[in-house]
């Protein structure tokens, strides 16, 4: 599933094209796409393509969609239309395809913009993430991947911050101290960025706009490493279940207290 990197690659790669563009028709070839009218987008302007966590955001001059990518969902500008094509969203300089072969994907006309999720870990302040983390008591992995804590880092991140930091997944929140809070933060906040920068992880089906995939994969150090030597110190990474998602570290890098 594409995580807060990809969805900021999708992004930078769509903007120059939707920005200012209108839009001329769209065509839900899905039952399970969208529950919307789509005739409600027909005339509408698109104003701005931003990042909401893992989620895109596009707005336009008269409301708001929101595009959940899912599993394999993929934002594609002027691409053929296929057999996975979901959704259809013609303007008047291109068109956009959403694909999605495994349909977990979604658009979700909308009168406001969202505002459910946690904030932006890209945004907030490394004093404000330890503070909200040491006041929750569960394991640091499942936290991580708790939406409504931080937007947009998802199984790839988490596993591969929580290592930068030397944190073990399963530590406690509330027995992290504040100044390896305020570390886990900075590193998740580099990874990310790097992470941008190398336009996101392609383990699967995630490309940008344009088709392209990433590279970050080929830097991950923990994340489907299981049973390799670790780069730090040469240990085997281990694979264990954290809030019943697989994950990975080392264990003598990364301690739980």
């Amino acid at each position: 599933m594409p995580e807060l990197p990809e969805a900021e690659t999708i992004v930078r790669s769509l903007r120059g094209h939707l920005e200012g563009a209108r839009i001329t028709r769209v065509e839900f070839r899905s039952a399970r796409v969208s529950k919307s009218d789509p005739a409600r987008l027909a005339g509408t302007t698109v104003a701005g393509v931003n990042r909401y966590g893992k989620q895109i955001l596009w707005e336009l001059d008269r409301g708001w969609v929101l595009v959940k990518l899912g599993m394999t969902g993929a934002l594609l500008w002027n691409s053929e239309p296929g057999p996975y094509t979901r959704a259809l969203v013609e303007l008047t300089n291109g068109h956009v395809c959403f694909d999605d072969i495994r349909q977990f994907g979604s658009l979700s006309v909308m009168a406001t913009p969202p505002n459910t999720l946690g904030p932006d870990p890209l945004e907030i302040t490394s004093a404000a993430f330890a503070q909200r983390l040491r006041q929750r008591d569960t394991e640091v992995k499942k936290l991580l991947l708790d939406q409504k804590f931080v937007r947009g880092i998802g199984n790839i991140y988490a596993d591969e911050a929580l290592f930068r930091a030397g944190i073990h997944p399963k530590a406690r929140t509330r027995q992290i101290s504040a100044a390896r809070a305020r570390g886990l933060h900075l590193a998740a906040a580099e990874l990310l960025r790097t992470a941008i920068e190398h336009r996101g992880s392609s383990i699967s089906d995630y490309v940008d706009a344009g088709g392209e995939r990433g590279s970050f994969q080929s830097l991950h150090l923990v994340y489907g490493k299981e049973g390799e030597s670790c780069r730090t110190c040469g240990s085997a990474i281990r694979r264990i279940v954290v809030g019943q998602r697989g994950t990975h570290f080392c264990p003598r890098c990364q301690k739980r207290t």
